[in-house]
C-alpha cells in the first residue's frame, strides 16, 4: 500500500494548487467530533462590566468563535453568588466575568473571593506587557504575576477581640504554597521562560512567608532548567517602577508574542506570590506597561477557569466611564483571547489578538486612559474591521 501511494503523492506534488509551503504555523488540529460550540458562563458584573463584556460578545460573533454565552446577573452588593451561577460554571468549566464592586467595610464579603474559593481557582495569572505602538514610561516589559488565590490575608478570618481592637488572620499552608509554586514553574517551563521569582516578606513574617518560601524552594529543585530567586515585596515594587530594565533578556525570536520590544529583545519576569502581594504587584506592573485597561488575566483551578480584566485598580465602578460609554475594552478582549486558548481554539485567539494590536498600533481609536477620546463602541468597531 505504501509503495503504490508514492506515485500518487508525486502527481499531487506537481499540481499548481498543491503547495506544501506553510503560510503560518499550525496551532490547533481539531479532533473529530469537536466541532460543537462550547458554552461559557457570562457575568457582565457592575460598572463598566456590561460595556466591556458586551464588546467581547460582539467580537466573538464577528470571528464566529465556536462558543456561546450563558448570561447571569451578579452584582457586588449581593450577599452571595447565586447557586445557579456556581452550577453553571461547574457545568461549563469556563466563565468570562466583568468586574464586581466590593463595598468598603460593612459585613458584605467580596463575591470575587467567594467565586475563587467555591471553585478552588487557586492561581491568578496576570500578564503585563507592552503593546506595540502604545507609548509607556518603560518599554520591553513582559511580566507575568502568578498569585495564590485562596488563602493569605484574603482568607477573611477577622473578628473584633474587644471594642476598638480587630484581629485579622493570615493563613498560609504548605499545600497551597506548593500548589501555586508548581503552577508557576510549569507555566515557565511550558512557555520557555527562564526565571521564576518568589515575592515575600519573610524578613518580618518569618513563619507564614517562611513556609511559602520553603515550599517554593522545594519545588524549584525539580526544575533545574529554570532559574529561581527571591525578592522582598517592598523592594519588588520599588524595582518595578524604577528599573524594570534589569530583568531577564531573551531573544525576541524565542517568544511568539511581539510586545513592542526594541532591538529584537524582550524582558521576561515571572513572579509567584502569596495572595495580597500578588494583587499589589500585578497592579504596579500593569501601571508600568500601559495601565489596567490593557492587562489581561485569568483565575484557574484544576477543573474551572474564570477570565476577567487582569488588574482593576478601582476602574470597575467609574461612573463617568459608564455614563460616557468610554470604558476600555482591550483588557477583557485580551482576556477572552486567553480564554479561547484555554478552550483549545488558539487560531481564534491569534486572530483576535492580532486585530487588537493593529488597532492599538494604529493609534486612531483609543480610549481616554490610552490618550484618546474614543468610545467603547468605536474601539470595538475598529477591532472588528481589523479582523478582515
Amino acid at each position: 500500500m505504501a509503495r503504490r501511494s508514492i506515485p500518487l503523492l508525486r502527481q499531487l506534488w506537481t499540481l499548481p494548487s498543491f503547495n506544501l509551503t506553510p503560510t503560518r504555523s499550525v496551532t490547533y488540529m481539531p479532533r473529530p467530533g469537536d466541532g460543537a460550540p462550547r458554552a461559557v458562563t457570562l457575568i457582565p458584573g457592575d460598572g463598566i462590566g456590561p460595556l466591556v463584556t458586551g464588546a467581547v460578545e460582539q467580537v466573538m460573533e464577528a470571528i464566529h468563535a465556536p462558543l456561546y454565552f450563558e448570561r447571569y446577573e451578579v452584582h457586588g452588593d449581593m450577599e452571595r453568588v447565586p447557586e445557579e451561577v456556581i452550577q453553571s460554571i461547574k457545568k461549563n468549566k469556563v466563565c468570562l466575568k466583568g468586574g464586581l464592586v466590593t463595598p468598603m467595610g460593612g459585613g458584605v464579603s467580596s463575591l470575587n473571593v467567594q467565586l475563587r474559593r467555591e471553585l478552588d481557582l487557586y492561581a491568578s495569572l496576570v500578564n503585563c506587557f507592552n503593546l506595540p505602538g502604545l507609548p509607556t514610561r518603560h518599554q520591553d516589559v513582559d511580566i507575568v504575576v502568578i498569585r495564590e488565590n485562596t488563602e493569605g490575608e484574603y482568607s477573611g478570618l477577622e473578628h473584633e477581640v474587644v471594642p476598638g481592637v480587630v484581629e485579622s488572620l493570615k493563613l498560609i499552608t504548605k499545600f497551597c504554597s506548593e500548589r501555586i509554586a508548581k503552577y508557576a514553574f510549569e507555566y515557565a517551563y511550558l512557555n520557555n521562560r527562564k526565571k521564576v521569582t518568589a515575592v515575600h516578606k519573610a524578613n518580618i513574617m518569618k513563619l507564614a512567608d517562611g513556609l511559602f518560601l520553603e515550599s517554593c524552594r522545594e519545588v524549584s529543585t525539580k526544575y533545574p532548567g529554570i532559574k529561581y530567586n527571591e525578592i522582598i515585596v517592598d523592594n519588588c515594587c520599588m524595582q518595578l517602577v524604577s528599573k524594570p530594565e534589569q530583568f531577564d533578556v531573551m531573544s525576541l525570536e524565542q517568544q511568539p508574542r511581539a510586545s513592542g520590544a526594541k532591538n529584537n529583545e524582550i524582558r521576561h519576569y515571572d513572579m509567584v506570590t502569596p495572595n495580597l502581594y500578588g494583587n499589589l504587584v500585578a497592579n504596579t506592573a500593569a501601571g508600568i506597561a500601559g495601565g489596567t485597561g490593557v492587562m489581561p488575566g485569568g483565575n484557574v483551578g484544576a477543573d474551572h477557569a474564570v477570565f476577567e480584566q487582569g488588574a482593576s485598580a478601582g476602574n470597575v465602578g467609574n461612573v463617568n466611564l459608564v455614563e460616557q460609554k468610554k470604558a476600555n475594552p482591550v483588557a477583557l478582549l485580551l482576556s477572552s483571547a486567553m480564554m479561547l486558548r484555554h478552550l483549545q481554539f488558539p487560531s481564534f485567539a491569534d486572530r483576535l489578538e492580532t486585530a487588537v494590536e493593529r488597532v492599538i498600533s494604529d493609534g486612531k481609536y483609543r480610549t481616554k486612559d490610552l490618550g484618546g477620546t474614543s468610545t467603547t463602541q468605536e474601539v470595538i468597531d475598529a477591532v472588528i474591521a481589523a479582523l478582515d
